[in-house]
């Protein structure tokens, strides 16, 4: 029997697993790296230990350190979550010659299925041979053979472009999963991710838990997941959960697992087969009345599933949350995490509480919301409500994208597939702002003083005025200290208080929360800026400047770049790591290289000036925000 189970991994996942533990009685470890001390994970285990003599980017994939930090805490059992380790089948035997037991298939069975070329082969599936691809196979993805989460993936619709796939997808596969392994496959166009939990029992009983849509992805990673997957036929249903069963089996698979596919009309082609627990698991447990992580535990402690599995029950949906923006091409976002909270009705599985920080070394992801409810319809309307109104004050997320999603006719209708964002991305991100925003933002500030030193004057004055940035838009703002208190053009000023301004717009009263983090507010859901009554001018960069979007490592400058050189408009100059994606940084406009004051290895903090542009007179204008221009189909 498990007593003590560490957990191999951190955030949400680690939580996740311990929520469970203490649910059993079983004591927790967690291990974190330098950067994760004060991590959430590592606060609220029983033991944690710190794994030392590792960069915090590698520190997860040390399964020396961890196997030495369970045997010294006392561990029984080892669980990887995902991600990481967790389809490692060389760390998998360590666990086991250490005498613990891994929460997780046979070390043999990751190791059939850890490589995608030899999965689809087990399948019967041949990968294409990269030296011979014509132009009759494009388009093709390139994929990392270990590991998955979209890194290492670039798809590719000219022969032109693939030897530089290649090598971009070698570089990020290793960096994330320590194997610079890819292979090359058709990619088809307009089809739907489709997977299938499994569950199977040292016993020889193996169930198949519904099916799963995780067609709404960036950069090839998930964003918004569902199950049951919607619309598809019972004869392609029993299909799926036919050839995942055949897959377990054809590698005596134990444990929690998934077998994903590509569907096509009535046609399921099959991707791969990760052999640990999913990021999207709550889905299938709300939909089965199932706690995944506890049946993994139960069944490597030896006790047999049921002949049948539970029956499913309405349906449930996930969205993650990510510290990202995606009008700026995805780029992960930095900084304190002030608050974090969703309405009631809702799972909220996240790594993070208020305070934390948001660094730079891990994926962006800062949790996972799931509704659960007798229909579609019923699911989709309570997790955009409840995303709606979620409580998100710290750095940019994609909460707004999610809520638009979820409401698009396209995925109301269940018709998307995996181009949604490709198709829909520019509408989904036009910033829709509340134009009453700034103006509660300054009558609450305004509160705030006058609370403390007043704010009437016996003599009338001049209007006081704010200015605020807003959706990338400066904004004033005018209102005045009267006998009868704020007024504002406009509107009728009904409360006023540091924390609540309720507004009278054409006779509809209109309610905004209001709270500030030094000169950050957040109104309702639209965050602001509170820009100083006069602006510095030395603050100001040359025409042309190309700022990082986001902390991280410059992994790769540009062959032959030099200060001097003439580049082309959209031009690679260099790439920045962050968070284990590569992020292409491209030349605003044709013109002339004239500064590049950063090198190979550097790391970089937001708002670092990277190189400097001069375009050439008569060749178009400066391109809007030039540090975004990677595509995430391409880098």
């Amino acid at each position: 029997m498990i007593t003590s189970l560490l957990v191999a991994n951190r955030g949400e996942i680690a939580c996740r697993i311990f929520r469970t533990c203490r649910d059993l009685g079983i004591r927790t470890i967690a291990v974190h790296s330098d950067a994760d001390e004060n991590a959430l994970h590592a606060r609220v285990a029983d033991t944690a230990v710190r794994l030392q003599g590792a960069a915090p980017a590698e520190t997860y994939l040390r399964g020396d350190l961890i196997v030495k930090a369970a045997v010294a805490a006392g561990a029984d059992a080892v669980h990887p979550g995902y991600g990481f380790l967790s389809e490692n089948a060389d760390f998998a035997r360590a666990v086991i010659d250490a005498g613990l037991v891994w929460i997780g298939p046979p070390p043999e069975a990751i190791e059939a299925m850890a490589s995608k070329t030899r999965a689809k082969q087990l399948m019967g599936i041949e990968a294409l041979d990269r030296e011979h691809v014509t132009e009759s196979d494009l388009p093709v993805l390139v994929k990392a053979a270990a590991g998955g989460g979209g890194r290492g993936m670039r798809i590719v619709r000219r022969l032109d472009d693939l030897d530089a796939a290649l090598e971009g997808a070698r570089a990020e596969a290793a960096s994330a999963f320590g194997d610079g392994e890819v292979f090359v496959e058709p990619y088809v166009e307009g089809g739907r991710h489709v997977e299938v939990q499994i569950l199977a029992d040292t016993h020889g009983t193996v169930w198949a838990l519904g099916t799963r849509d995780c067609s709404l992805q960036r950069r090839h990673q998930k964003v918004i997941e569902e199950a049951p997957a919607p619309g598809l036929s019972e004869q392609l249903t029993d299909e799926l959960h036919t050839l995942a069963v055949r897959a377990a089996r054809a590698v005596s698979y134990v444990g929690a697992g998934t077998v994903e596919f590509l569907v096509a009309g009535d046609r399921a082609h099959f991707l791969e087969m990760n052999t640990r627990l999913q990021v999207e698991h709550p889905v299938t447990e709300a939909v089965f009345g199932l706690d995944l992580v506890a049946e993994q535990i139960r069944v490597a402690e030896g006790h047999p599933l049921e002949n049948d599995p539970p029956r499913a029950r309405g349906h449930a949906i996930e969205a993650r949350l990510y510290a990202e923006d995606p009008a700026a091409d995805w780029a992960p976002q930095t900084g304190t995490l002030h608050r974090l909270a969703v309405p009631d009705g809702v799972r909220l599985d996240t790594g993070y509480v208020d305070g934390d920080d948001i660094g730079v070394h891990y994926d962006p992801m800062l949790a996972k919301v799931i509704a659960h409810a007798p229909t579609r319809a019923e699911a989709v309307r309570r997790l955009s409500g409840a995303l709606e109104r979620a409580t998100l004050h710290g750095p940019a997320t994609n909460r707004d994208l999610l809520v638009r999603s979820l409401r698009h006719k396209e995925f109301t209708s269940a018709g998307m597939d995996t181009g949604f964002y490709d198709r829909h991305l520019d509408d989904l991100t036009t910033p829709a702002p509340d134009p009453y925003a700034p103006l509660a933002a300054a009558l609450a500030d305004a509160r705030t003083r006058t609370s403390r030193f007043g704010g009437f004057r016996n003599l009338p004055s001049q209007p006081q005025t704010k200015r605020y940035a807003m959706a990338g838009e400066e904004h004033e703002v005018r209102y005045r200290h009267t006998r009868a208190g704020l007024e504002a053009d406009g509107v009728r000023v009904v409360t006023a208080t540091p924390d609540l301004v309720v507004l009278e717009v054409d006779g509809v009263q209109r309610k905004f929360e209001v709270a500030r983090y030094g000169d950050r507010v957040y109104v309702n859901t639209t965050p602001l800026t509170a820009l100083p009554r006069f602006p510095d001018p030395t603050a100001q960069h040359a025409p042309g400047s190309l700022l990082a979007p986001m902390p991280g490592t410059v992994v790769k400058i540009a062959e032959g770049l030099t200060e001097g050189a003439p580049v082309e408009a959209g031009q690679p100059l260099l790439w920045l790591e962050a968070m284990k994606m590569q992020h292409r940084i491209t030349a605003p406009a044709t013109g002339t290289l004239t500064d590049l004051p950063v090198a190979m290895g550097q790391q970089v903090t937001v708002g670092t000036l990277l190189a400097v542009v001069v375009p050439t007179q008569g060749r178009g204008e400066l391109r809007d925000q030039p540090q975004t221009t990677r595509s995430p189909k391409e880098s």
